[in-house]
């Protein structure tokens, strides 16, 4: 069963962070351009690539494997956002605003990976508490 990964809402908010991930890093130091800034990058970008190519998965459990290692590049953004900050490549109202979208994003990925847990027979191993974000 293939599906239409632009119609699933994880992959519209995680493409919205990509793109602002992408918009926000171009005032990175330019010595960060290797750095940093290709590492923000990729894994923001990671994130709806990892949904779209499970969506293309004709198994449930294929499916799942996908938006999980999106989950991780999840966790990823969220040190990188937090370190840019620190260090001053972030100014505050730059930093709230990808860490509300990417809060956002991570929050709707989480509800996605229990929904196709449940479709696969595998939500015994779900836990009621959802992910820090």
């Amino acid at each position: 069963m293939v599906r239409d990964f632009k119609n699933i809402r994880a992959w519209q908010y995680a493409d919205d962070l990509a793109v602002l991930v992408c918009s926000q890093t171009k005032s990175f130091p330019k010595e960060e351009l290797y750095g940093m800034t290709s590492q923000l990058r990729r894994a923001a970008i990671s994130v709806p690539a990892n949904i779209a190519e499970g969506a293309s998965r004709k198994s449930r459990t294929e499916y799942l494997h996908f938006p999980n290692i999106a989950k991780g590049s999840m966790a990823e953004i969220e040190y990188l956002l937090h370190f840019s900050k620190r260090v001053g490549y972030l100014r505050n109202n730059e930093y709230e605003k990808l860490e509300e979208l990417r809060k956002r994003a991570a929050g709707t990925l989480h509800g996605l990976t229990n929904s196709v847990k449940k479709e696969t027979g595998k939500a015994d191993h779900l836990t009621s508490e959802p992910p820090r974000v």
